[in-house]
């Protein structure tokens, strides 16, 4: 199938490269290019694309303003297309937790530009053509003061995975975590650049705090610690203490950071006393790993289809048997905290 792609850029330079790169890749066709937030909404109305990409550094343009208008008034898949500051990057993660799908850099880490090689990007492309949009879960006050009521003393770690659509579901699990929350620890598919600002956005919306995983580091009450060291897994071990391991290896189940190589850490050093959590996200990453946490005694969640972006990865889990539970992301806080819930 063809994905119709909209480019939106200010810049007619980088209109003009996107346009001849996506026009190299397979299955992709570019619809039309916008230079301003007016032209990109009446070329949506008009084309109706599949994927909008978004450069949202714009001069002039509240980017984070358009993209909540375009997810509000008509949700399309949104690809940021993002520039080398650390002021693009923080703009990035929050426009990924209002509903932009993914994230590409136009430059690489040398500060080359990376669009000379599309590849990635015509395959984040494709992957925001398969999402279908659902009204958004929001937390209820009374459910997330609940689970800050319930919380079990007895767990201690709580892993996290996710993918497409994840930092926005994120969010809302993370806003109902106490201050005092078991140690979590997270792996979220994304271009590591872009894990510091996510971890930053996350840890002002959230109760706990949230920071990025360095190797060694203990894993302690209260804190929630996000993979963000490319070509890095994100491990769990120790016995009577819990460390952040950061490994490097090759991609399992085709990423790195992985889900499953986390979820396995944390079946073989921690065993029972886990929770392990798969959020929305495309392939099937994290779906053996949870089956592994099953199998060793802890308690697992997958997030429903309903309140999936893609529901990629926790389908493949829950086919597997790896889930005790299946839930809303608004009521996953609930479930995690509380075993017997």
């Amino acid at each position: 199938m063809t994905v119709r792609v909209l480019i939106v850029d200010d810049s007619a330079t980088m209109r003009a490269i996107l346009m001849s790169r996506l026009s190299e890749q397979p299955e992709i066709e570019v619809v039309d290019t916008a230079s301003n937030a007016a032209q990109a909404r009446e070329l949506i109305k008009k084309h109706d694309p599949d994927v909008v990409t978004l450069d949202i550094e714009m001069p002039g343009m509240n980017g984070l303003d358009f993209l909540e208008k375009i997810m509000t008034l008509r949700p399309t898949p949104v690809i940021i297309i993002s520039g080398a500051t650390q002021e693009g990057n923080d703009v990035t993660a929050r426009a990924l937790a209002l509903g932009a799908v993914s994230c590409y850099s136009k430059y690489d880490p040398t500060g080359k530009l990376a669009l000379n090689d599309s590849g990635e990007l015509g395959r984040l492309i494709h992957e925001a053509a398969q999402v279908r949009f659902r009204p958004p879960a929001r937390s209820a006050p009374a459910v997330a003061e609940e689970s800050r009521r319930s919380i079990r003393r007895d767990t201690r770690v709580i892993a996290i995975g996710s993918s497409t659509g994840g930092v926005e579901a994120l969010q809302v699990l993370l806003r109902e975590f106490p201050v005092d929350c078991p140690p979590t620890v997270i792996v979220q598919h994304v271009n590591p650049r872009f894990a510091p600002a996510i971890a930053r956005t996350l840890d002002n919306a959230c109760p706990a705090r949230v920071q990025v995983a360095m190797n060694d580091m203990p894993l302690l009450a209260g804190n929630v610690y996000l993979a963000a060291e490319a070509d890095h897994h994100l491990l769990v071990r120790g016995s009577s203490s819990l460390h952040a391991k950061l490994r490097r290896g090759d991609p399992i189940s085709g990423h790195c950071p992985s889900v499953d190589a986390l979820f396995a850490s944390v079946a073989q050093s921690v065993g029972s006393d886990a929770v392990g959590i798969l959020l929305t996200g495309m392939g099937k990453d994290g779906a053996q790993g949870l089956l592994a946490m099953a199998q060793a005694g802890a308690h697992t969640i997958a997030q429903d289809e309903s309140t999936c972006t893609v529901f990629g990865m926790p389908r493949a889990a829950i086919t597997l048997g790896a889930a005790r539970v299946v839930a809303p992301i608004n009521r996953i806080a609930r479930h995690a905290l509380n075993k017997a819930a």
